[in-house]
């Protein structure tokens, strides 16, 4: 991965979603194919939590006619995405804040990846409600994020495969059992039906899911 990247921050950053994540770097493509299958040629693309650039970086990499907007709440995240897309970045607005910060639109499409378990369930439907409103009819919206089975002994067991993986990946035991107590005690986690229902109240139709990966889940859903 170092190689990849010109700026050995964005260097370092990046090691740490493809260790933690299984199929990071699958989960981008397969995100970027599913944009892809309903947007124009000159798509403008919201990006939420758009902080380090790497998915902004593979979208614009695959295509070279999009312009995308990305949004994050840390104004050093948002310095680092700027160094991973080096060239890239004349393509891209990037804002510091929350999903109030990011222009009306319309967008043609929306990704949110790795994000929305940081965030509260009614805060998290607020934000999905604002994303659907700054989307044009029918467009795509592709989320992933820590999603699985809430109840205490599925819980734990689903936690322990995520740092097994992690420690596998070149994750130190200690830090990846650090990881699992910070995820379990301190994120409002919700479970895969829980996700799905609140994509579906907050506006959005045909909802599939595409990925999973250990705790992880994505989904592709458009604006009814």
């Amino acid at each position: 991965m170092a190689s990849y990247f010109s700026d050995p921050e964005a260097a370092r950053y990046a090691e740490g979603p493809v260790r933690q994540v299984p199929g990071f770097l699958g989960l981008q493509q397969m995100a970027g194919i599913l944009l892809a299958e309903r947007t124009p040629d000159d798509a403008h693309v919201l990006v939420l939590g758009a902080g380090g650039g790497l998915e902004l970086k593979a979208f614009a990499e695959t295509q070279p006619g999009w312009r995308f907007c990305g949004v994050d709440p840390s104004a050093e995240m948002l310095g680092l995405a700027k160094r991973t897309l080096g060239p890239l970045a004349s393509r891209v607005d990037l804002h510091e804040g929350y999903i109030d910060s990011a222009p009306e639109g319309p967008f043609d499409a929306a990704t949110c990846l790795l994000t929305l378990h940081f965030i509260p369930e009614e805060e998290r439907r607020r934000t999905l409600a604002e994303v659907h409103r700054r989307l044009k009819p029918s467009a795509p919206f592709v989320v992933a994020h820590h999603s699985f089975p809430q109840h205490d002994g599925e819980k734990a067991r689903w936690l322990s495969r995520y740092a097994a993986f992690a420690a596998a990946s070149g994750v130190s035991a200690a830090n990846a059992e650090n990881a699992i107590s910070a995820i379990g005690e301190r994120l409002p986690l919700l479970s895969p039906e829980q996700d799905e229902a609140l994509l579906r109240d907050t506006g959005f139709a045909d909802v599939a899911l595409f990925y999973a990966g250990f705790t992880f889940r994505g989904w592709v859903a458009y604006k009814a």
